[in-house]
């Protein structure tokens, strides 16, 4: 029975871990702009971080140690140094976008500018990593990013074509707003599914809760169970926005507009789960990203670093986490929007998608490391056509965001 209740657990830490600031904003726009057309973005979005996560968690399990651990070892210095630079610097503006709906969301709460809690929100991070235990942190944000579940209930309660809906996801169109328009949201909702800290933290996570190769059925238990569902919460998250804001095509650009199709629907109460939602998935997310350009710095020097670590002995991996709070607090002071900022941050997640998953691929190969246990021909030919779309997704992000001027 405990080791039932510790994978149920940690399915739905994942599910909460899945959905942050990049879904919220990349889904509802979606939705409001083309309706449920796309959906099988998510789909494959899904699919593709599932088989992606597995082989992380395996490499976390088998080899007990983490990826970036062995990216520089197996891809040589250089190789790794590029994805170090092009992964920290996106996951510290990751940061900063994921401080910033902490921020917005305490606004909604109580009406006061978000700029004002933009530092609390900072120091709240740094004292939950700093003074709460690994596995408690993850499972209290996940199971309570699970409140994103309002917005299915809040279907029920609008005025919903479930038919049209339905439709909808399997007709893709351009609803009217261009290609160009309509396959730049879709690189950004793609880049927000699969954003790179999360199989770093996946597997750095792994790493810190010491899995084994006997821990295996429970690691894809929470990749195979817990993403899809966080894909069901982002679906959601579309199909609203699709009832309350496709008709007129006006996308939502604050949190309060995310929210208010729930407000009309459940009133106060759904104002207050929408509220706790987005607080739980973002503040989940800035510790997660915190970590994780901790973790890869960490990593790609050989220093000591964890959670389990006191801050005296890993004193580096501590000062890495301090820094990169701080930078994503300088950039929100400046007064960026953080609705921006994260469209900003999808763009540039996108263009440095293969960085991240091209030597997860190598390495999860690799018998040197794993044995018996590498990737078998259907794994590799899923990471492959997944790779593929990646690359795809990596080459046409900044051309898109400026023929169509951010999607605007």
């Amino acid at each position: 029975m405990r080791k039932l209740f510790a994978a149920t657990l940690g399915v739905l830490s994942a599910v909460g871990g899945f959905v942050d600031i990049g879904d919220l904003v990349a889904a509802s726009q979606a939705g409001a702009r083309f309706g449920m057309a796309h959906a099988w973005v998510l789909l494959v979005g899904v699919v593709g971080i599932c088989a992606y996560a597995e082989m992380a968690g395996r490499i976390a399990a088998v080899s007990g140690r983490a990826v970036f651990d062995l990216v520089r070892e197996r891809l040589g210095p250089r190789v790794a140094l590029l994805n170090l630079v092009a992964s920290w610097l996106v996951t510290v503006i990751t940061l900063a976008a994921e401080l910033g709906g902490v921020a917005l969301a305490l606004q909604l709460a109580t009406g006061l500018s978000h700029l004002l809690w933009v530092p609390v929100a900072a120091v709240a991070v740094w004292l939950v990593l700093w003074r709460m235990r690994f596995e408690l942190m993850e499972r209290v944000f996940g199971l309570a990013g699970l409140s994103l579940l309002v917005f299915a209930v809040a279907l029920f309660a609008l005025p919903t074509d479930w038919a049209e809906l339905g439709h909808g996801a399997l007709a893709v169109g351009s609803a009217g707003a261009g290609w160009s328009v309509y396959w730049f949201v879709a690189v950004a909702l793609f880049a927000s599914t699969v954003s790179p800290y999360e199989v770093f933290f996946f597997s750095s996570g792994g790493v810190e809760e010491r899995w084994s190769a006997a821990d295996l059925a429970h690691a894809r238990s929470n990749v195979l169970i817990g993403f899809p569902v966080g894909g069901f919460l982002a679906l959601s998250l579309i199909a609203v926005a699709t009832v309350a804001y496709q008709p007129s095509g006006a996308p939502p650009d604050t949190l309060d507009a995310v929210a208010r199709p729930v407000v009309t629907a459940l009133g106060g109460a759904g104002l207050a789960a929408a509220v706790l939602a987005f607080f739980a998935v973002t503040f989940g997310a800035a510790l997660e990203t915190g970590l994780s350009a901790a973790y890869a710095a960490s990593q790609y020097f050989g220093w000591q670093w964890g959670k389990r670590v006191s801050p005296r002995e890993a004193a580096r991996f501590h000062s890495v986490l301090l820094v990169g709070l701080l930078l994503g607090v300088l950039l929100l002071m400046t007064s960026v929007d953080p609705i921006r900022l994260t469209e900003y941050m999808l763009v540039l997640s996108a263009v440095v998608l293969p960085l991240t998953y091209l030597p997860i691929l190598v390495v999860a190969n690799d018998r040197n490391y794993l044995g018996d246990r590498v990737n078998g021909w259907w794994t590799n030919l899923l990471g492959a056509l997944f790779l593929l779309l990646i690359v795809a997704a990596s080459v046409a992000a900044i051309p898109l965001a400026i023929i169509t001027r951010m999607g605007r």
